[in-house]
């Protein structure tokens, strides 16, 4: 039996929304608390994927030694220092068979059945990720990043939790600072999150968004 859930009204949710802005400054006294945190971490983790295959890694970072270390290699954006959490969203660079096992062996554990009856599946997920190049298969984790970065962002919007997405840092020395590599993983973008400081002038400015009729077609 399928259940119905309860869901927030549509208008909480463009109030929420509308709420949200690429925080500038954020007030370094205050916290997210931490069952708060831990239902954006569930968002983050209930993110869905190409195939379920979830070809990332989160690296949350509430240590200020670190978030100053990142600094300089963020274009010094002060939102990385000044944020309650800083959130690296990391690609795996080997996705291959073994990833796919792994998956489906999570399947079988979570759904029962037997994994021979998902050969089909795995066939289908291998060809389709052993039929690109070792470039193309970065690309295509990098581009799975941002479905969860969207997810993030909007689940701590519904939370009242400030956010700001930057793709303005240097990944290479986020790895070395990181150390991703020697973990298969590759820094694709980050999020700062916390609340919104009093002195954040764009707080308050209109949003900039061509109208539905330019963005949207229906067919």
């Amino acid at each position: 039996m399928i259940r119905s859930m309860s869901s927030i009204s549509p208008d909480i949710l463009l109030q929420q929304l509308q709420w949200r802005y690429a925080t500038k400054q954020f007030d370094p006294a205050r916290e997210i608390p931490s069952e708060t945190w831990s239902s954006i971490e569930d968002s983050l983790a209930l993110t869905p994927s190409s195939f379920g295959l979830q070809p990332w890694h989160f690296i949350v970072i509430k240590d200020q030694a670190t978030k100053e270390a990142l600094l300089p290699h963020s274009w010094n954006q002060v939102q990385v220092t000044e944020c309650s959490h800083f959130v690296v969203l990391a690609a795996k660079t080997e996705m291959n068979d073994s990833e796919i096992d792994r998956f489906l062996a999570r399947t079988v554990e979570l759904r029962g059945g037997d994994i021979a009856d998902l050969a089909g599946y795995r066939d289908m997920m291998s060809g389709f990720v052993n039929q690109m190049d070792e470039a193309a298969r970065l690309q295509w984790a990098k581009l799975q990043t941002y479905i969860a970065l969207g997810q993030l962002m909007t689940s701590a919007a519904t939370l009242g939790i400030d956010a700001c997405p930057m793709e303005g840092i240097v990944p290479g020395k986020y790895d070395d600072i990181l150390k991703l590599s020697e973990k298969g993983l590759t820094t694709s973008v980050a999020c700062a999150l916390g609340y919104r400081s009093s002195d954040d002038k764009y707080a308050s400015l209109a949003k900039v968004r061509f109208e539905k009729a330019d963005l949207i077609t229906t067919i």
